[in-house]
């Protein structure tokens, strides 16, 4: 293809690499823009189809294996074709989710990583407690605190007392044991009690069950984590903020918004698919990824994402759902414009990619062209007296307007029978 300008973007990338490696510039732009000639696809070109295609391909090779524990870390995490299944579906909880920290450089040293993770790891009441009576005459719940794993986390008696916040109980301390009394003395269920008293939280950031400090391959140190909640970790001190990640798509929305969701989408497909030892052309998951968020919100790929949002009832209709999709378009009087390949299938039409996508206008050699205010529908005959009617002189004409004027002679009476 000639005539191809590489983007500015790309251009820009290209000159730095050559002057940081001493190569030819001109030689290289030529190379650079023959790769991206290649990459680019012909006009009207199904690449929604392709693109369906060559992802649902390598989903039928990937194995059904659910959970694999991540490197050394020894986070058990999804993978496989159910994480894959949870990306483009946009589940808002993934089944396991985990995060990647990572610590500011001056930070970077194992005993401040692992300082880094004791603040962020949640404490509960159960992480320190011995043990629990349940006393269902009087209606408390006596817990045995262990005091030595409390000064480990730097933890007082009257500041755990102070995190139990239920409503209808009150909380006592005596010796090392907290003792909550039930205000309520009807329907209340202690067993459940006691279950909500020992998940309370009291420090650390919320929903981090699970911390590992690792190095990765770069010789930094990092920490793993089970559980995900971005917002929190940002506001930890010795967080680098700018590379930290979580496998949490809508998390990220949320904290980030919709591009580094998009960003996100991306890369954890990708990651999932190399995993499986698979591999797909990048473009093929960014056009996917840009589908689901050009709306500016994560939709998913099944009936109440893209596949349900289509602008053609008929495309509609042939996924899921047809009757609910044919009534309303019945009771609301919406019509279809046929202009996808799905409904122009159903109705037997030329499909609007590739070659049928354009309509060819010719002319024939020595046919003049008639304006759109000149073409009346005419029969030949009306054509033929039009045209004899222009070619008779004036006088003809009025002649002929008399003689339709003037009284017909008297027809000849017919001879009588004998």
């Amino acid at each position: 293809m000639t005539g191809i300008e590489l983007p500015p973007k790309i251009k820009k990338e290209v000159e730095e690499y050559a002057r940081e490696k001493g190569l030819e510039l001109h030689k290289l732009i030529a190379r650079v823009t023959e790769y991206y000639s290649q990459a680019m696809y012909d006009p009207e070109e199904a690449v929604g189809v392709v693109t369906a295609q060559s992802l649902s391909e390598p989903a039928t090779q990937m194995t059904m294996r659910t959970y694999h524990f991540a490197g050394t870390a020894g986070i058990q995490v999804t993978l496989g074709l159910p994480r894959l299944i949870e990306i483009f579906d946009a589940k808002k909880e993934p089944e396991t989710p985990s995060m990647t920290i990572y610590i500011k450089p001056e930070c970077n040293t194992q005993d401040k990583a692992v300082e880094v993770a004791k603040r962020i790891r949640e404490v509960r009441l159960a992480d320190f407690v011995a043990g629990d009576v349940i006393d269902l005459i009087n209606l408390t719940i006596k817990c045995n605190l262990n005091v030595e794993k409390m000064k480990r986390f730097g933890l007082e008696m009257s500041e755990v007392v102070k995190h139990i916040k239920l409503k209808n109980i009150d909380v006592e301390t005596s010796g090392s044991s907290v003792i909550i009394t039930s205000k309520k003395t009807e329907s209340i269920n202690l067993h459940k009690l006691k279950y909500k008293v020992l998940e309370t939280h009291i420090k650390g950031v919320k929903d981090i069950s699970h911390v590992i400090v690792t190095k990765d391959e770069n010789e930094e140190w990092i920490i793993s984590t089970l559980g995900s909640n971005l917002k929190k970790i940002f506001e930890i001190e010795g967080v680098d903020p700018y590379r930290t990640t979580s496998n949490n798509i809508f998390e990220i929305y949320e904290t980030l918004g919709v591009e580094a969701a998009r960003n996100a989408i991306i890369r954890e497909a990708v990651n999932t698919i190399e995993e499986q030892g698979l591999g797909v052309d990048m473009r093929y998951v960014s056009l996917l990824a840009d589908l689901m968020t050009s709306g500016g919100k994560i939709m998913g790929i099944g009936r109440y994402g893209i596949a349900g949002n289509k602008d053609s009832i008929l495309a509609r209709m042939a996924f899921e759902e047809t009757k609910k999709h044919i009534i309303s378009a019945s009771i609301e009087g919406i019509k279809d414009p046929l202009k996808g390949h799905v409904e122009n299938i159903i109705m037997n039409q030329i499909i609007p990619i590739g070659t049928g996508a354009f309509q060819l206008v010719g002319r024939v050699p020595g046919m003049t062209v008639r304006s759109e205010e000149d073409e009346t529908e005419t029969t030949p005959k009306e054509a033929v007296a039009e045209k004899e009617e222009e070619a008779e002189p004036k006088e003809s004409k009025e002649t002929k307007k008399k003689a339709a004027k003037a009284p017909s002679a008297k027809k000849a009476k017919k001879p009588g029978k004998k």
